[in-house]
């Protein structure tokens, strides 16, 4: 499997990919430039949305229109005026928080966690957002709240605590929306799992910051490969295209020296990878 450069942009934290099938477009964030993107590969046509603070995941709603989680807490995003309409903020108490990475269940719940600035200690939580506005913790005590998925079987639920360089795996009730039997699925040494995403075959694929790679799992936990990536902070992956077989890959700029710039010189940017399985739908926000 190669890897190429799909869309060559200079952004900060490129974070969060999201394929749209229907208008065979790619959205994701830059969480420390503010910013909403989306791309369409075919037309290279690119358009942004800026936000009035970080923006640390998104999702596409049923009804039109998307979900942010902000800073500022959850809101809905209107892509014709840009107009955001807030929700809810689960720790609007706590300035110095701010959600980072999340994604839609197959019921349409919106999950995503937070961390705090610094990332000084396991103060973050992540949460179950539900279309009727309800907010629930599932979890607590989280360094960094990042990378989520679902297996195909829709019973285990996989989540990541960067900064404890750990993948979990949880049972998941579907209907419920439950999660229980925490267990570690994968650990890491030498780099930080970032974000991931499961494929139609169950394996894991996971996003290695500061390990220049994007990692498959087996479901068992097993390494399965390894794609090297030009760049040094690869961020999150979410497969796209036609045929869902492209595995698009975000990228971050942040905290890089000159000298690791000149080693890596399209940090920021998106990258593609064509491969010889394919990606699952990804589902909406209910609400």
């Amino acid at each position: 499997m190669t890897t190429e450069c799909a869309y060559q942009i200079s952004n900060i934290l490129g974070e969060g990919p999201v394929w749209c099938p229907l208008e065979q477009a790619l959205y994701w964030v830059d969480i420390d430039g503010f910013l909403l993107q989306r791309w369409h590969p075919e037309s290279e046509d690119y358009q942004s949305w800026p936000m009035p603070t970080h923006i640390g995941c998104f999702a596409l709603r049923e009804g039109g229109g998307g979900i942010v989680a902000l800073r500022t807490g959850f809101a809905s995003i209107d892509f014709d005026g840009g107009t955001l309409t807030p929700l809810f903020d689960p720790e609007a108490d706590q300035p110095d928080m701010r959600f980072n990475d999340g994604k839609c269940d197959r019921k349409g719940r919106f999950w995503a966690g937070t961390q705090e600035d610094g990332l000084r200690a396991a103060r973050g939580s992540l949460y179950r957002f539900s279309a009727n506005h309800n907010c629930q913790k599932m979890r607590g005590e989280v360094i960094c709240s990042n990378g989520i998925g679902w297996s195909p079987d829709n019973r285990t639920m996989y989540y990541t605590d960067s900064m404890k360089y750990e993948i979990y795996a949880y049972d998941f009730d579907p209907e419920s929306g439950e999660i229980e039997n925490e267990r570690i699925f994968a650990k890491d040494i030498d780099c930080i799992p970032d974000g991931l995403t499961v494929d139609a075959e169950g394996c894991v694929w996971s996003a290695k910051w500061d390990g220049w790679k994007v990692v498959r799992y087996t479901p068992d936990g097993k390494v399965d490969s390894e794609i090297t990536m030009p760049v040094q902070r690869p961020t999150s992956c979410m497969f796209g295209g036609p045929d869902l077989n492209l595995l698009y890959v975000t990228s971050a700029s942040i905290g890089l020296s000159e000298n690791d710039l000149q080693n890596g010189p399209l940090a920021g940017s998106v990258f593609v990878i064509e491969t010889d399985t394919k990606g699952l739908p990804e589902p909406r926000f209910a609400g």
